[in-house]
């Protein structure tokens, strides 16, 4: 089977993850995956049928034309899917259920393990990951006879499964399937058994080196395959892991709790194959380098160089080419000063960053690149001096000085203007870490595993290349007289620079929304909302000629706005967990009686049977049902809402689907107050729109 490309793989590094993970992905309950009674439905032996369709054909085959006494043999079920049908691998993933086969066999008879074979991804609308099969699948067990056998012997498996498409179906069959007993056999099947077997994961070593980094929840994966890889999480029992994010050409990111299992799959189609790692295993032992101190620093200055053209550090970049067209006019000392000045800010940040990583190899935990956006504050801080600087140069606000003090700045001559570009530099060395220009991930690599004097001399050669365009202009002045000269275009040009900066934090929110979801986007912009008045605050009445009561009344508001946000925004919401969307709506639990009840009270009634595993339902939940515009419209026509959750079997829920002719969810009815015979059937596919439209045509 030919995986099924997972969109979150892509080289999207600042998504992480992903994938992202999403937050909304680990709200599912693992409890109820791991609990869940399976669901039966009276359907034919070894076929489902639905509107007419074979959704699910169940046949069990065994790998033998007999039964050998005391001789192990592989048996399994054949599930043959209707196209566009899935069911499910062992860990199903955000949604979804685990197939289940009991074996029912003769005395004396041991089944083993199901031996899955390498699944599926598939993103779900709503960022919903799934994993499981589609097309057809065995699942084969060791079957182990006793030592005497009578002459003939039957095996019988149930086997009960989930099929989802736009709805989600529960299923089950019993099938079997008598063999001779012989003191000798021959293959049966083989072909079909080979196909799947060759993708059930070894638990040998994979044939490539693996390497296995943890910080905090998150593991990193690095593994050097040449043929195109997939990750797929097997989190323990009751846990969830989030979506595997992967940056080529070699690793994953997931959050999961440690330790973690997984299976990595290579290849695709008949050459896939795959094996099951283990972040409890011992790495392998790291390759001895290769490369000469030398050629690592040149890859270094090479690759700090080509950091200037990365998209994350662009945008700073930008404001630095323009202050040396303001500088164009001044002395050719002032220029060099500037020049300075900025890769002092460039080499001091670099060489910070060596200390701390000296540091965290000296306390024996391990450190990598741009490991410092792992951290979701170290994100808001950035984000917010990002946020900031954009505000600044769209000219809501400007820092000024009273007169005395600028007047005392200027007679102090140009050395105490260096300020500003030392910062500059520091800065765009910040927002340039999380990119890995050519060369400078092998610079990296190599530096991260030798000794203190080693990195340091990495890190400073990356400094030089990144800062010697600005050094080799500031000492040639001349060639600014190739820049425009400066003029009033120039204050149209500082406003348009604002845009790459909050381009700039568009990336950052996106790393922010794999660390913390959905809910900690929505609260960090709120902070920045709080950031931005503050701004406008100051930058309207905090200027010169203001009077200074109303530059203190300002003054007072933003900064009580400031720290009012980030106590309330950052310091309250941010660490609250994120509320299940389906809690916000007071629903009551299904039940025929309670139906009937409001039924006989002439009421409106909303009932939504839905179910844990169902992924349309769960998408119809986050988009068209617990919405601000379907709460008021409850609350106005007085709809008492009914869920009716068939996560577990419930006799009362599939007697009620069975007397609309249904057998799965998600199912919508829209009881009109007065009419309890006559309910309005909703699509299973829904909209806002078109439950909005129904709601108000209530009385």
């Amino acid at each position: 089977m030919k995986p099924k490309t997972h969109p979150a793989r892509q080289p999207r590094e600042g998504a992480a993850c992903q994938r992202r993970t999403g937050a909304f992905a680990r709200t599912t309950t693992p409890l109820l995956h791991a609990t869940l009674a399976l669901l039966l439905l009276l359907l034919p032996a070894r076929a489902q049928i639905h509107e007419g369709v074979e959704l699910v054909r169940a046949t069990l085959l065994a790998d033998t034309t007999a039964i050998v006494p005391g001789q192990p043999f592989h048996a399994g079920v054949l599930l043959e899917m209707a196209p566009g049908w899935h069911t499910y691998w062992q860990y199903s993933g955000d949604s979804g259920l685990p197939t289940r086969i009991d074996w029912k066999l003769p005395p004396g008879f041991e089944a083993g393990p199901i031996e899955w074979p390498a699944p599926e991804a598939k993103l779900e609308p709503g960022d919903i990951q799934t994993y499981g099969y589609s097309g057809s699948v065995l699942l084969a067990a060791r079957i182990t006879p006793p030592a005497t056998l009578p002459p003939n012997t039957t095996l019988r498996a149930k086997t009960s499964w989930l099929v989802c498409e736009a709805i989600c179906i529960p299923g089950s069959a019993e099938t079997e399937l008598a063999l001779p007993t012989s003191p000798s056999a021959q293959p049966a099947n083989t072909a079909l058994f080979e196909k799947f077997r060759s993708q059930v994961p070894s638990n040998s070593p994979p044939p490539f080196p693996i390497k296995w980094t943890r910080s905090g929840g998150t593991a990193t994966i690095q593994a050097d395959a040449p043929a195109p890889l997939a990750l797929f999480p097997l989190p323990e029992k009751n846990q969830t892991a989030g979506h595997p994010q992967f940056t080529p050409p070699s690793t994953f990111r997931i959050e999961a709790p440690a330790p973690l299992r997984a299976v990595i799959a290579s290849g695709e189609g008949p050459a896939r194959r795959a094996w099951t790692i283990s972040e409890n295993a011992t790495p392998a032992a790291p390759a001895a380098p290769t490369m000469t101190l030398w050629l690592a620093l040149l890859y270094g200055l090479l690759g700090g160089a080509i950091l200037n053209l990365m998209p994350c550090v662009l945008p700073v970049i930008s404001l630095k080419i323009f202050g040396f067209i303001k500088q164009a006019g001044e002395s050719r000392r002032a220029i060099l000063a500037h020049g300075l000045a900025f890769a002092a800010g460039i080499f001091a940040w670099f060489l910070a960053l060596a200390a701390v990583v000296i540091a965290l190899k000296s306390a024996g935990t391990e450190a990598t690149w741009a490991f410092q956006f792992q951290n979701p504050w170290f994100n808001i801080a950035i984000g917010s001096i990002v946020f900031a600087f954009a505000l600044n140069l769209a000219g809501v606000f400007e820092f000024t000085l009273p007169g005395r003090a600028a007047t005392a700045l200027e007679s102090t001559g140009d050395s105490s203007g260096l300020a500003g570009p030392f910062f500059q530099g520091a800065f765009a060395t910040l927002l340039a870490t999380p990119c890995t220009a050519p060369f400078l991930g092998t610079a990296l690599g190599f530096a991260f595993g030798q000794n203190a004097a080693t990195i340091l001399a990495m890190f400073a050669s990356v400094a030089l290349g990144m800062a010697l365009p600005y050094l080799l202009l500031a000492a040639q002045p001349a060639w600014m007289r190739l820049l425009p000269r400066p003029g009033p275009w120039m204050e149209r040009l500082k406003q348009a620079m604002a845009f790459p900066l909050l381009a700039t934090l568009v990336w950052i929110l996106s790393i922010l929304g794999g660390q913390r979801g959905t809910a900690g986007i929505v609260w960090f912009s709120a902070f920045l909302l709080c950031i931005a008045l503050a701004a406008w605050l100051y930058g309207s009445f905090c200027t010169p000629s203001a009077k200074p009561r109303t530059r203190a009344l300002a003054l007072a508001l933003a900064a009580l706005t400031l720290l009012g946000g980030g106590w309330y925004f950052l310091g309250k919401k941010f660490h609250a967990p994120a509320a299940n969307p389906a809690e916000s709506i007071a629903w009551v639990d299904f039940s025929e009686a309670r139906l009937q009840s409001e039924l006989a009270a002439g009421r409106n009634v909303f009932v939504d049977f839905t179910a844990d595993w169902c992924i349309t339902c769960k998408f119809n939940e986050r988009t068209a049902i617990d919405t601000p515009a379907i709460r008021a419209l409850l609350a106005e026509k007085r709809v008492v809402p009914i869920k009716a959750d068939w996560t577990n079997a419930n006799p009362e829920i599939t007697a009620a689907l069975k007397r609309f002719g249904r057998v799965g969810v998600p199912f919508y009815l829209l009881y009109p107050a007065g009419r309890p015979d006559s309910p309005i059937v909703l699509p299973e596919l829904l909209t806002e729109s078109t439950l909005a439209g129904a709601l108000k045509n209530l009385p």
